[in-house]
């Protein structure tokens, strides 16, 4: 790392001995016992025993059975009914349409994700212009779908307890 030197002296035939430590040149020596340990040793831990192997019932037998005794009777598997029995029940259970107040809170809130992806993925201004239109689009019909509610709900409630003279209220 130094700078060379100024003076360049003329090449001998005698070359010169580098002179550096001792223990940079020689090699590492192995300690004089090897690190391995003899195999009885090895064997006399618990290096080599193994653990019992105790099996344990991966399905149930009796079920097993009877679903096979069903394929041999009918030549259906009663896996395959009980899944249409499941299915059929869904169907009836299934309720009315879903409140339209609730379908629009669902896209905005679905709006509000695809902007959010967009401005993630850098592109949130070619979006936000549009998606914020359609989310005041959906919240002015959240609006006149609550009005018409409230409008409901005073009617019946005013049919329900009809307001009177306070006459008739302290008797």
């Amino acid at each position: 790392g130094d700078a060379l030197p100024l003076q360049t002296f003329p090449p001998s035939r005698k070359q010169p001995v580098p002179v550096s430590s001792p223990a940079a040149c020689q090699p590492r020596r192995l300690p004089a016992r090897p690190l391995l340990r003899p195999a009885e040793v090895c064997q006399a831990g618990d290096a080599y025993t193994r653990e019992k192997f105790k099996p344990q019932p991966t399905r149930d037998l009796e079920k097993e059975k009877r679903r096979l005794q069903n394929i041999l009777a009918t030549g259906k598997d009663e896996v395959e009914d009980e899944v249409q029995q499941v299915f059929v029940r869904k169907k009836e259970e299934e309720p009315a349409e879903p409140d339209r107040f609730e379908e629009l809170m669902n896209e905005i809130q679905e709006r509000r994700e695809f902007l959010a992806e967009m401005e993630a993925l850098g592109q949130g201004k070619k979006y936000q212009g549009i998606v914020l239109t359609e989310i005041s689009q959906k919240l002015h019909e959240m609006e006149i779908i609550d009005k018409k509610r409230s409008e409901e709900m005073r009617n019946i409630m005013t049919k329900a307890f009809p307001v009177g003279n306070k006459s008739n209220l302290q008797d």
